[in-house]
């Protein structure tokens, strides 16, 4: 009976930040953040749908950073210890507001999650990926893979392999995490240029997506605008980004993030008490940071803020959830009409939106799924792989250069703060090339070094690092990842070549950066 589909799509994904060689590491708090407010949630969510036996639909990439920082010990330790002195601060709190009755609430209720966060990850074994095999093994969640650092492919255009080696390990890495093939890929920042499809389809992927004008500039012109796949001449399918669901949800000035009784982010105890009270608790070296403990709503646009109350919000989120679903609703019946055939509306969404930076994000997502499910049967829930299954027959075309970024083209990622880095990245991977030729068939220690150089490589590669240099938000550390792994590969390369190979400071290396522990560097021709 339904007259169209929704596709909702989270795209997870952070840098790969591990600095074992400090015991305290700033930018490591990107991740455990992630954790508790985002991953989570997101899984915690999931359990309650499959627990009552709500039928839904959800899309989601998981990076190979992501999956290697979920998966990796240290880190895993690190978390705990994390959790625990959040619980501990948390605690704190509940008796430092005993007399201030609307802060002890949301401090109560700050502690029941930080220990719900916590049993969470034991649950799991401290590896949180277990939760999310175990959700597509089940049938309800389809995971798609990223690039390998999530590297911004069109900036690759003149070193092809690059753009190989990028795709080709995430795909290694993702069926030996998943124990079966991706179906689908996010390409980072939804970068892509015409060509790129061909590589998708040497190894084997079926979908990616794209921002709107990346399908609606497509040549020629398709028939359905962004409200039907379309297929690349290698056969490989395209989805277009619909932009009115998209950024009723991701925009904070129009859309629901902004609300004025959603819980204010920039308001964090980590910076709001005393120096003295939460220095225990902020980054050794004295630096405030967020705690993730935050007693305020957004209240309006002045620095004018009034406490969260949690009831309001959980109202508002079950609105805005009604709102989202009546209004994706009247599209589909509009364009079922107009186009006599079943429209799809795909919605990507960076994932550390739902929880982290919108708090009410994941209940939000909780109400509207069940809304859909249970509410209408106008909209049905589905998946990229489950629309093409159902429906094979789509419109041929070539879609445009693009991407999701600020412009929607290469502007972000290339700019007066970071145009600099890609003279030295396209040598490294003219050089990565020149080695993979010249030492085709090898092991030992010459293998351990040529696949640690490509690992190197990959990680400069990242887009992150390029993005953080533009918007200036941790600008020096950025600087710094880029040139370390340059750095390291150039040492490697200059030591390969010169057959003089430092075992020692090799082993050092693959320490630091451990990810990818099958990689081989052949990829890279």
């Amino acid at each position: 009976m339904n007259k169209g589909y929704l596709c909702l799509v989270l795209h997870s994904h952070l840098p790969y930040v591990r600095h074992p060689e400090y015991e305290d590491f700033l930018e490591e708090d990107w991740f455990y953040e992630a954790v508790t407010e985002t991953y989570i949630p997101v899984i915690l969510v999931i359990e309650r749908w499959l627990r009552d036996k709500v039928n839904f639909r959800l899309t989601m990439s998981l990076s190979p950073t992501l999956i290697s920082m979920l998966e990796d010990p240290l880190l895993q330790e690190r978390y705990l210890k994390h959790i625990n002195k959040l619980i501990e601060l948390a605690h704190k709190e509940v008796e430092r507001t005993r007399w201030q009755p609307e802060f002890q609430n949301l401090a109560t209720m700050y502690l029941a999650r930080f220990y719900e966060a916590r049993n969470t990850f034991e649950r799991y074994n401290r590896n949180l990926v277990i939760a999310f095999k175990n959700f597509q093994d089940l049938g309800k969640l389809e995971i798609i893979t990223c690039a390998a650092t999530h590297g911004y492919l069109p900036l690759m255009e003149i070193i092809k392999p690059s753009i190989r080696a990028q795709v080709k390990v995430a795909v290694n890495h993702y069926e030996k995490t998943f124990g079966r093939k991706p179906k689908g890929i996010w390409l980072p920042e939804c970068g892509f240029s015409p060509g790129y499809d061909e590589i998708l389809k040497e190894v084997g992927l079926k979908y990616f997506f794209v921002d709107a004008h990346g399908v609606l500039h497509a040549t020629p012109r398709p028939k359905y605008g962004v409200f039907a796949p379309v297929y690349c001449k290698s056969g490989v399918a395209c989805f277009g980004r619909d932009l009115e669901s998209s950024k009723a949800v991701w925009s904070s000035i129009e859309g629901y993030p902004g609300d004025y009784y959603y819980r204010e982010f920039y308001r964090d105890i980590g910076f709001d008490l005393d120096y003295e009270y939460i220095r225990s608790y902020i980054h050794p070296d004295g630096i405030r940071i967020n705690t993730g403990i935050k007693y305020y709503r957004i209240t309006g646009p002045t620095d004018y803020k009034e406490p969260y109350i949690p009831h309001l919000a959980q109202e508002k989120a079950a609105e805005h959830a009604g709102n989202f679903m009546f209004n994706r609703q009247r599209q589909i019946e509009y364009l079922f009409d107009f186009m006599h055939k079943k429209p799809i509306i795909v919605s990507p969404y960076d994932a550390e939106l739902f929880g982290h930076w919108w708090y009410e994000g994941p209940l939000w997502l909780d109400f509207l799924i069940r809304k859909i499910v249970f509410d209408q049967n106008i909209i049905r829930l589905i998946t990229p792989s489950e629309y093409l299954a159902e429906n094979p027959r789509n419109q041929v075309v070539t879609p445009s250069l693009s991407s999701w970024g600020w412009k929607g083209y290469n502007e972000m990622w290339l700019q007066g703060a970071n145009d600099w880095i890609y003279r030295h990245l396209h040598k490294a991977s003219e050089r990565m090339t020149e080695l993979a030729k010249e030492f085709s068939n090898t092991n030992g220690l010459l293998r351990r070094a040529l696949n640690q150089a490509l690992r190197e490589l990959l990680l400069a590669q990242s887009s992150d690092w390029a993005f953080i240099m533009g918007t200036g938000t941790h600008y020096h550390y950025a600087v710094k990842r880029t040139k370390e792994h340059l750095l390291r590969f150039m040492r490697l390369y200059e030591d390969i070549k010169a057959n003089c190979i430092d075992e020692n400071w090799l082993a050092e290396i693959e320490y630091k950066d451990n990810l990818f522990p099958d990689i081989d560097y052949r990829v890279h021709q």
